[in-house]
């Protein structure tokens, strides 16, 4: 099951979507904006980041712009909502972008394809040094079930 983490300052919006996202069986994470939605990335590893563009404090482009920064979170497709126009400097900053209010067939098409296409191409990791050995093991968390 595909871990999509939607991002967005209007909870309407987000339950919306999460009502829609887990009745076609992918488990689904919440932000409240771009720094929650930073720190939940980081804690979770989504496989995919729907974002809304236009949000107060972190908005969406500076969202895409941090996750660019942390190579674990980097290779993490995202689907940009805005409605405005993308501005064509930042555009490789996300991988799809869709007009608001979002066509829920698009936005299915976008994450069915950006997920199959991370699934199917090459698994590439990134080269993060292994930590110190340790006498103390580290204990699961359970925050991003």
């Amino acid at each position: 099951m595909s871990t999509i983490l939607l991002v967005d300052d209007d909870v309407d919006s987000l339950w919306l979507l999460q009502i829609i996202l887990v009745g076609r069986g992918y488990h689904v994470l919440l932000a409240e904006g771009g720094e929650a939605a930073l720190a939940k990335a980081a804690q979770c590893l989504p496989d995919l980041i729907v974002t809304d563009c236009d949000m107060p404090g972190m908005d969406g482009i500076a969202l895409c712009e941090r996750l660019k920064f942390y190579p674990a979170l980097a290779q993490i497709p995202v689907v940009m909502a805005s409605g405005r126009m993308p501005p064509e400097e930042k555009s490789t900053l996300w991988n799809v972008f869709l007009s608001k209010p979002v066509d829920l067939s698009a936005l299915e098409l976008a994450i069915n394809s950006l997920l199959a296409k991370r699934l199917s191409g090459p698994q590439t990791r990134v080269n993060v040094p292994a930590p110190a050995g340790s006498r103390w093991q580290p204990i699961p968390s359970r925050l991003c079930l």
